[in-house]
């Protein structure tokens, strides 16, 4: 063949070539990518099936009080889809918008219909007129279609009043592709109530719609899940079954009327451990505090009766979405944190750690032996001394287990750990659950550090446990961290004769038909008698936290109460604050001594001593669920936001009153430094400074770690957006 007829019949099946790629790929457009665009203009009646959420389920305290409910929410909502061929349908050309978008990498103009315009033009100039306008984020709308186009429907209304809602409802009709019904909004009636035990929501995502959906479904509204506390750990309980409706339109979008409709189901309702006046007692008495957390626990089921973290936040501020304002002010302080929940985040213990210590050695034998206090214990070149020795250079001598808890005294405990040697620390320790996390329902648990463990052995390869680190656990200091939620377990076994419960905060989980999903049982993890501890030797250990509360020279007096008895141990962890020597302190407790019911752990952040400034805290908490118990109908009322301060406390003076500081509910919050109110006062025992050089990480700087989901974030208005007056409208 010649060549100029090669060319030509080159150039012929180029072009045939060209011709079906373009005739497939409008084929392809109009067929598959608009088909319901045009299937849409074709006249008749179709039907367009609707995907509800389900409604989710309550969240109650023991006693049936309501902490997260629903609330009735009148919703407007646009389908998108519907509204652009509605105004087609009256007009012959879309306005468009040309956005910049980029092909093969390089950028070029894209011209698309402006829904935005749309929307104004044919939607809410209407709804001006019936007074139902609202501004709202242009963006977020035209994002939502390039996203969603009608599948998803855009919530543009979400506050309706009734009388608002019946008025829209009269001309519906008029309004094609706006969508008015009823949907439950979640509220949480008490605030900032146990929120970080409670958690927040956060609005479902197109991620969240699966192809199936898509498919099945025309248009598709999701459930909102939880992201935090119960709402996050019982999210699959909590969601109510989804609901499905069919309903008939006419060719312009006119709703004609429903042929089938299931209706949403309700979630299952969660009923927590959690008493809510005693959770309003515990948070108000930590707001005394600038950064505290504390734990109620029921000692002879692990049930957590109140779990508090100051400072907090308020989970309605989530609902339906956050201002970008507020989600920056939450988070604009790391040190306050106060998404964080510190009664699962992990702290240097301090002397707490001697009650684990004390169990160790009594499992091995050694809880009748007596060791000697010389004032300090030296290791190299370094010693850990002794509180009193730092004081006034003074030594306790000989001293038995009791005592020596009673006294707080470094050295015994030094001693102790080293007679039964680190092995068996760590698997005395572990036994009461110090190093690993509890399992408690909610999410973002800290496990702790244990030095000695497998899991500090694998952060620290190389490693070794010498005398000096094994004694520096003894006392809750170097590596050692634990939880506020971890002691309270712990000295819970101590309190009902040596059984570990596994810490709970969900008691009952109940579906709708009655059916329980998660029953109320308590989980016996440990019994240390069984483990090699006898009766006479945990005996010994609750007489030393008897002593250190009821008898002269024990470091937690200002626990005492005058008709209950309290046995605890307290704490005092140095650490850094801010950049500048600070210390954690605590109080770990139980009462009432002989027959025990409750432990209460509190810990305070950049504060003195353990005694000192815990100690009233626990006196105020016990003083008002013996008051309870007694007939008094402790306090209940919405709670705000404690924003909490970085300020030291030296110490806490104990109200002279407590039942009337209770019942007045109003707490006064002065650090030391700002008011003669909270005087400060001598305490006998740690100060938190007795472990001088031997430390080689200290003193370290801890924060809990920041545990806030992304939440979905309030689009902003934009000028787009605005119902301006028809005279102020620019270019009309």
């Amino acid at each position: 063949m010649e060549p100029r007829f090669r060319l030509r019949l080159y150039l012929l099946t180029a072009l045939v070539l060209v011709g079906f790629g373009t005739l497939l790929s409008r084929l392809h457009e109009f067929q598959i990518e608009r088909r319901d665009e045009f299937q849409a203009l074709v006249p008749g009646n179709r039907t367009v099936s609707v995907r509800e959420p389900g409604i989710r389920g309550e969240i109650s305290d023991r006693n049936g009080v309501l902490l997260a409910r629903n609330l009735r929410n009148y919703v407007v909502s646009f389908n998108l889809d519907e509204i652009l061929q509605a105004y087609r349908l009256q007009h012959d050309e879309s306005p468009t918008l040309d956005r910049l978008t980029t092909l093969n990498g390089l950028p070029r103009k894209k011209s698309e219909k402006d829904i935005v315009a749309i929307v104004n033009e044919w939607t809410i100039k209407p709804l001006k007129e019936l007074g139902l306008a609202k501004n709202y984020n242009a963006a977020a709308l035209r994002t939502h279609y390039l996203t969603h186009g009608g599948l998803v429907p855009f919530t543009y209304r979400a506050d309706l009043t009734y009388e608002e809602f019946s008025r829209i409802a009269e001309r519906n009709l008029d309004f094609p592709g706006v969508t008015i019904g009823i949907r439950p909004q979640r509220q949480y009636p008490y605030g900032t109530l146990a929120s970080h035990v409670i958690g927040y929501l956060k609005q479902w995502e197109k991620g969240d719609i699966t192809s199936a959906d898509k498919r099945a479904y025309d248009h598709y509204i999701g459930d909102e899940k939880g992201i935090a506390g119960i709402e996050a750990t019982m999210d699959e309980h909590l969601r109510g079954p989804e609901g499905q409706k069919t309903v008939l339109k006419d060719e312009k979008g006119h709703t004609i009327g429903m042929l089938d409709y299931t209706k949403p189901g309700i979630g299952a309702h969660v009923e927590l451990s959690i008493d809510a006046r005693i959770q309003f007692l515990l948070e108000n008495t930590l707001r005394r505090a600038g950064r505290a957390a504390g734990v109620v626990m029921d000692v002879n089921t692990g049930q957590v009766l109140a779990m508090a973290s100051v400072p907090d936040y308020d989970p309605n501020a989530f609902i339906p979405s956050i201002s970008r304002e507020k989600f920056i002010a939450y988070n604009s302080n790391k040190q306050l944190s106060p998404f964080t929940n510190r009664a699962i985040s992990s702290f240097e213990p301090g002397s707490t750690m001697k009650i684990p210590t004390a169990i160790s050695g009594a499992i091995h034998g050694l809880a009748s032996r007596s060791f000697v206090c010389d004032g300090y214990v030296p290791y190299g070149k370094h010693k850990i001394g002794c509180w009193l020795w730092n004081k006034s250079k003074g030594r306790h001598g000989s001293l038995t287990l009791p005592r020596a808890i009673q006294q707080s005294c470094n050295p015994y405990f030094n001693k102790l750990s080293n007679a039964i040697g680190w092995k068996a620390m760590v698997d005395g320790c572990s036994l009461v659950g110090i190093g690993k996390k509890t399992g408690i329902e909610l999410p973002n648990e800290d496990p702790g550090i244990l030095p000695g463990s497998r899991a500090w052995r694998a952060a620290r390869p190389g490693a070794v446990m010498t005398p000096a680190l094994t004694a520096m656990l003894s006392i809750g200091q170097g590596d050692t961290l634990a939880t506020p939620l971890q002691l309270a377990a712990m000295v819970s076994t101590i309190a009902n004769g040596g059984k570990y419960y596994q810490p709970r905060v969900v008691r009952k989980v109940t579906s709708g038909d009655g059916t329980i999903l998660v029953p109320d049982i308590p989980k016996l993890e440990v019994d240390l008698l069984q483990s090699g501890m006898k009766e006479s030797d945990l005996a010994l250990i609750r007489k030393g936290m008897f002593m250190a509360v009821n008898e002269a020279g024990g470091t937690a007096g200002k626990v005492r109460m005058v008709d209950i008895e309290i046995a605890a141990k307290s704490g005092t962890a140095q650490t850094v604050d801010n950049g500048k020597k600070s210390n954690n302190s605590w109080i770990i407790s139980f009462a009432p001594f002989e027959k025990p019911r409750y432990a209460v752990v509190i810990l305070a952040q950049a504060a003195g001593s353990g005694g000192g400034v815990c100690g009233p805290l626990v006196n105020i908490v016990y003083t008002g669920i013996f008051a309870q118990e007694n007939g008094l109908r402790l306090p209940l009322k919405p709670q705000t936001e404690f924003a909490g301060h970085t300020k030291r406390i030296e110490a806490i003076e104990l109200p002279k009153d407590v039942l009337a500081s209770i019942e007045a509910v109003e707490i006064p919050v002065v650090p030391v430094e700002d008011s003669t109110a909270l005087a400060t006062v001598e305490v006998d025992g740690e100060t938190g400074d007795e472990v001088g050089g031997v430390n080689a990480n200290a003193p370290i700087e801890t924060q809990p770690t920041t545990t806030s989901p992304t939440p979905t974030i309030t689009p902003e208005i934009d000028r787009e957006g605005q119902v301006i007056p028809r005279a102020t409208r620019i270019n009309e």
